[in-house]
């Protein structure tokens, strides 16, 4: 029997076209929701709304580039007209431009481009969409990172530099932000299955697909999580279950690591 427990909750998920976004959005939907979700590829995120709206008629797409802040911006408000309000955000776009490259042999431009689209494009759709949360009396956020924000493997030092700015960064809006009844999690995520990401890993030969490849040995479930796992773990932070929770920051990596802060 389906869930209904997120039944009239209003969620906008960026990066919500593919992989772990998209479940996420898939599930929120199962349970209830109408889930407006955004991503830079039109021809992606129109069939990604196709599945969603399967589930549920109202759930839409709206392109646009979560690392830009005017973009951002207008997807938020477009967002917010076809929902009527926003109770949910799941920052989960854009995808790094890089995997793990060995700190060395980074360029500038790519040190930068890890930050715009590892941390920025987490961070300004939030913040566009307070003012829509302001109003809603079951607000919160749901920020992706990565787990490399506390463990981070040789080759990880911007991308784990960068998912920890995420991890804080939810700490302090928590802070700001409980006084408007607004919670704000994370989600801290390792190598997962069924994403772009997994799929753009293991397609060559590559010092990523070295270093997870040698990650996957080492997982004590014998196996990755999926996204579909991610995204369960996604759906209890939405939900009433987790009312009491905010500012915390979820590691989902299937005990590939311990311990964190």
């Amino acid at each position: 029997m389906q869930q209904e427990d997120l039944k009239g909750l209003r969620a906008l998920v960026t990066g919500g076209s593919s992989g772990v976004g998209l479940a996420i959005a898939r599930g929120l939907a199962q349970r209830g929701a109408v889930v407006a979700i955004t991503g830079r590829n039109a021809a992606r995120g129109a069939k990604a709304a196709q599945e969603l709206m399967q589930i549920r008629p109202e759930c839409t797409f709206f392109q646009g580039d979560s690392g830009d802040p005017e973009s951002a911006g207008e997807c938020v408000v477009r967002c917010a007209e076809h929902l009527g309000g926003i109770d949910l955000v799941v920052s989960a776009g854009a995808e790094g431009k890089s995997g793990p490259v060995p700190f060395a042999q980074m360029t500038p431009q790519q040190i930068a481009e890890n930050f715009d689209s590892r941390v920025l494009a987490r961070i300004y759709p939030v913040h566009a969409a307070i003012p829509y949360l302001h109003q809603s009396d079951r607000a919160s956020v749901i920020l992706i990172t990565t787990d490399a924000a506390r463990h981070p493997t040789p080759g990880e030092s911007i991308i784990g530099a960068a998912g920890a700015a995420v991890l804080l960064l939810t700490k302090a809006l928590a802070r700001e932000l409980s006084r408007d009844g607004i919670r704000v999690n994370g989600l801290a995520l390792t190598l997962t299955s069924g994403t772009p990401s997994w799929d753009r890993i293991f397609a060559k030969s590559s010092f990523e697909n070295r270093l997870f490849s040698k990650a996957l040995e080492r997982f004590p479930s014998g196996r990755a999580p999926t996204a579909a796992e991610v995204a369960e773990a996604a759906l209890f932070l939405a939900s009433s279950k987790a009312s009491q929770i905010t500012g915390q920051t979820l590691s989902v990596n299937g005990g590939l690591s311990f311990g964190g802060w």
